[in-house]
């Protein structure tokens, strides 16, 4: 049997068990309640939600895109270790409160929380569709990673468009099904899988072609000056890049709406104890960092259309890899891409369903909402999938891109919390001169004022108008924002 053929039929049947997975899980359940498709009826366990949380980290973007980094960029990957440790301490401090008002107010998504907080159902709209147009540009990570694996693993046998379509058609079927509770599930058994790999993967290329971590180091040190250090000779980012990139990763973490609405689905001790023990993705991390740095003295430049190729590249022409193995590689980058892609896909549906079109259509019952969440899966993917296939962007940039966007959230969610002062008409304008000028640094003026992350810049437009107007305008209510900082 062709090696293609055999790594073919071992990812074919990881994609059968993932499918399973996520449709099973949502046997039993009510199917037509909003409260069990969107928050699971607010009862996920720890096991669940530390999966649930792990497998948005460990993405296309950790098995591709971060071994292309450390292969192209050197230290600057660093800041992937960075902001997946630091990423989700935030949540100990706004994820308990947030779970309160969620259980006591009725919440499901960021959007209900912001409309409620402010009194703007125009907020809760604008939220919306940031967030939606953001969860495209980051489920276009996901899918581009999918379409990879398959391209490449079956040696061109299975065609990007073909891959891709593939494997987030599972996706797109069980969370449609089963909602976050699928999702959940079906995160566990891939969790478990591409740790599994990452490991095994990571430290057998960095033996098998330098003979251990220190060696290839050394080796590199030698070969390229600087390539291993931040600014200088040999640097590839800019110490001022580099920081801003971790916090505005750092700050943008817990504001992707589909990672705060989790706040809603479990209780406050739980987001305590997920909080503690997530920055153990950090250390699994490790060894995917050593898959690029393997491959900057074996793999050239000019043998790869994009640096985000250069593990497959690795498996296919540096190393004598079975059929077996190079199915087991596949399967555990499926399932990081596949983790990811199912909770962004399900946190699209719901939050174009709840804050988009719910405001406009107060009138749905709930029967309708679950069906236009499950119609909204299908066609936020189709848009990523176009996105994924005609898109030229590598998978970093996607991610810091989409990061710029949603950090501008931050000034709304803290002020919202803690500020009773904080006002509608700060808010929106805030969080619109926060997107505009993320967008104008990103899109039109590369170039940024000191080497400054397009996101930072954005945000400090943001709170500075957020700060100014929330003084010199009314709140809705202060009542609600006394209720929300006493919460």
């Amino acid at each position: 049997m062709s090696r293609w053929v055999l790594a073919l039929a071992i990812m074919l049947v990881y994609l059968g068990i993932a499918f399973l997975f996520g449709v099973l899980a949502g046997r039993g359940r009510s199917a037509w309640s909003v409260s069990e498709f969107a928050v699971a009826n607010r009862e996920l366990g720890l096991l669940l939600m530390w999966f649930l949380m792990g497998g948005t980290v460990f993405s296309a973007f950790a098995f591709l895109g971060g071994p292309g980094w450390a292969y192209s960029r050197g230290a600057a990957s660093f800041y992937i270790l960075a902001y997946s440790a630091l990423g989700m301490l935030p949540w100990y401090l706004i994820g308990p409160k947030a779970a309160r008002l969620g259980r006591q107010r009725g919440y499901f998504t960021m959007g209900d929380f912001l409309r409620d907080r402010y009194g703007s159902t125009l907020l809760g709209v604008i939220v919306g569709l940031v967030a939606v147009l953001a969860f495209i540009q980051y489920l276009t990570l996901q899918i581009k990673g999918m379409a990879y694996v398959f391209e490449v693993l079956t040696e061109g046998h299975i065609p990007f468009w073909a891959g891709a379509l593939l494997a987030y058609g599972i996706v797109v079927a069980y969370v449609s099904t089963s909602g976050v509770r699928g999702a959940a599930w079906s995160d566990v058994f891939q969790g478990l899988l591409m740790l599994v790999v990452a490991w095994g993967m990571g430290l057998y290329l960095v033996f098998s072609l330098h003979g251990g971590p220190g060696p290839m180091f050394q080796a590199i040190d030698a070969a390229r000056p600087g390539f291993l250090r931040l600014g200088g000779p040999g640097s590839t980012m800019s110490p001022m890049a580099y920081s801003t990139a971790i916090l505005v990763s750092v700050l943008g973490f817990i504001m992707w709406p589909h990672l705060f609405m989790k706040s809603f689905t479990t209780s406050e001790q739980r987001i305590k104890q997920t909080v503690l023990a997530y920055p153990l993705f950090a250390i699994f991390l490790v060894p995917v960092l050593f898959i690029g740095f393997a491959g900057v003295l074996n793999v050239p430049a000019d043998a790869l259309e994009n640096p985000d190729q250069v593990l497959p590249y690795m498996l296919t022409n540096l190393l004598p890899v079975s059929g077996w193995l190079f199915g087991l590689i596949g399967a555990g980058t499926l399932a990081a891409a596949m983790s990811s892609a199912d909770a962004i896909t399900h946190g699209a549906a719901v939050e174009l369903t709840r804050d988009v079109i719910l405001p406009l259509a107060p009138a749905l019952t709930e029967r309708e909402q679950v069906w236009i969440m499950r119609a909204a899966v299908v066609v936020i993917g189709a848009a990523a999938y176009w996105l994924a296939i005609f898109g030229a962007a590598g998978l970093v940039q996607l991610l810091l891109g989409a990061y710029g966007s949603i950090v501008q959230f931050a000034p709304l969610i803290y002020g919202g919390l803690y500020w009773p002062r904080a006002t509608r008409a700060g808010a929106l304008s805030g969080l619109v001169a926060g997107v505009l000028v993320n967008s104008y640094f990103q899109l039109v003026q590369p170039v940024t004022p000191l080497d400054i992350n397009p996101g930072i810049l954005g945000l400090l437009a943001n709170v500075a108008l957020f700060v100014a107007v929330s003084w010199v305008t009314r709140p809705a209510s202060t009542e609600v924002g006394e209720a929300f900082l006493q919460a």
